[in-house]
C-alpha cells in the first residue's frame, strides 16, 4: 500500500493549527507504515519529519482543482489530506479529506493571513452548506478531529461518506512521566493565552477579567497586530498584560510549566489544542463552557460563561488554594493522556488500509 500525505499546508516559518496537525499525523503515521509527503515548498521540510517527499503545486494556486493529475504520477493507493479543499478531478486513488470545524459558518471573518482574493472566496464559500457538501462528497472518507464536530457534520448532513475521528494531540509527553506538580510559588501569578485574536476568540473577556485579578499577569503568546494589542491593553490594568507577539516552542513549554493556568474564553473551536498542550504538562485550564471544551477538558477543566469576566476571575482565584491547584493539575494530566498522535495515526491507518483494499480490488 502506497500512502501519500498532503503536507502542502505546513508553514515555512512556524506552525499554525493545520500545520501542526499535519506534522503530528504524518510523523506518527510514518512510524506505522511507509509514507510519502506531498509538499509545495522545500522550506516546509524544516517543520516536517525526515521522510520521502514529492513536489506539487501550492494548494492556493489556480492549479488546485487539477492537482490530482500531479498526484497520480506518484501512483498512490490512498491519499490523506488535512483539509477538505484538495482538488479531485481525474484522481486515480482513494482519498481521505479532513474537515476540522464549522467555525466559519457562525463566525464568517476569514483568517487574516490569506490574500484578499482567497478571503473573498472563503467568505462566499461559507454563506451556504452546499459547497462544503460538494467538496466532502468528492472524498471516499472524511476525517475530523473531534466527536463534537463529527456530530455537527451529521446534523447538517454535510457528507454521505463515512466520518472518522483522527484527533489532535500534544507533542509527546516526557518519559518517564514526571511526578505531580506543586502550585506555582511567587507573588505574581502567570496566566497564558495561546491563540489568534479573531472576534470569535473573545480575548476581550480575558482582558476585562484582569481588572479583578490584582497580582496576576496575562501573557498573550501569539503574533498580534498593533490594533489588536492597543484594543486589549486598553481593557486591562496597566502592566497586567505581557505581549509576546509570538514565542518559540521551548519558551512556550517553559511558560506553561510555570503558569497558574492556561485561559481561553473562545466562543467556538474545532478542537482546542492549547488545552491539551497545557494539561499534558499538568497546567490547569480555565475555559469557556462550550461542547468542544467539555469533550477535551473533561472533569479536569474549570468552565466559565463565555462573556462573564467576573466568573473568569473567580474561577482563576479558586486555583490560589494549593490543594485545588494540585488536584486540577493531576486531573489535567490524566485527561490529556487520552489524546496522542499514535492513537490518531492507528485510526487513520486502519481507514487507509480498508480503502487501499478497495482500491486494489
Amino acid at each position: 500500500m502506497k500512502v501519500v500525505v498532503d503536507c502542502r499546508y505546513v508553514r515555512t516559518d512556524h506552525h499554525d493549527g493545520i500545520s501542526r496537525y499535519t506534522a503530528g499525523v504524518v510523523e506518527a503515521l510514518a512510524r506505522l507504515h511507509p509514507v510519502t509527503m506531498l509538499i509545495s515548498d522545500t522550506r516546509q521540510l524544516e517543520l516536517l519529519p525526515p521522510l520521502p517527499w514529492a513536489m506539487a503545486s501550492s494548494p492556493t494556486s489556480a492549479l488546485e482543482p487539477l492537482v490530482a493529475f500531479q498526484v497520480n504520477r506518484l501512483h498512490p493507493d490512498v491519499v490523506f489530506t488535512p483539509m477538505q479543499t484538495m482538488g479531485t478531478w481525474g484522481r486515480r486513488y482513494k482519498l481521505v479529506k479532513t474537515l476540522h470545524d464549522l467555525i466559519y459558518y457562525r463566525n464568517r471573518t476569514p483568517p487574516r493571513d490569506l490574500n484578499p482574493v482567497i478571503r473573498l472566496l472563503w467568505r462566499l464559500y461559507h454563506l451556504a452548506w452546499w459547497p462544503q457538501r460538494l467538496l466532502l462528497n468528492r472524498a471516499d472518507v472524511v476525517a475530523t478531529v473531534s466527536a463534537t464536530t463529527q456530530e455537527l457534520m451529521r446534523q447538517h448532513r454535510l457528507t454521505d461518506k463515512p466520518i472518522v475521528i483522527v484527533g489532535n494531540a500534544p507533542d509527546a509527553a516526557p518519559v518517564p512521566v514526571p511526578p505531580p506538580r506543586r502550585a506555582p510559588a511567587g507573588t505574581t501569578r502567570e496566566l497564558l493565552y495561546m491563540g489568534s485574536f479573531m472576534p470569535y476568540k473573545n480575548v476581550e473577556t480575558l482582558a476585562r477579567a484582569m481588572q479583578e485579578l490584582p497580582g496576576y499577569r496575562l501573557h498573550l503568546l501569539s503574533r498580534i497586530s498593533p490594533e489588536d494589542r492597543s484594543r486589549l491593553e486598553a481593557l486591562a490594568p496597566a502592566d497586567a498584560m505581557v505581549v509576546h507577539d509570538g514565542t518559540s516552542e521551548d519558551d512556550y513549554r517553559a511558560l506553561l510549566e510555570a503558569a497558574t493556568a492556561l485561559v481561553t474564553t473562545s466562543l467556538d473551536e474545532g478542537f482546542g489544542l492549547p488545552l491539551v498542550e497545557a494539561m499534558a504538562l499538568g497546567t490547569p485550564v480555565v475555559v469557556t463552557d462550550i461542547p468542544i471544551f467539555r469533550e477535551i477538558g473533561g472533569d479536569a477543566a474549570l468552565y466559565v460563561p463565555a462573556k462573564d469576566a467576573s466568573a473568569v476571575a473567580s474561577a482563576i482565584r479558586s486555583l490560589e488554594d494549593p490543594s485545588e491547584w494540585v488536584a486540577r493539575s493531576t486531573a489535567s494530566r490524566a485527561q490529556a493522556a487520552q489524546f496522542s498522535w499514535e492513537r490518531s495515526a492507528r485510526t487513520l491507518l486502519a481507514t487507509l488500509e480498508e480503502l487501499a483494499g478497495e482500491h486494489s480490488r
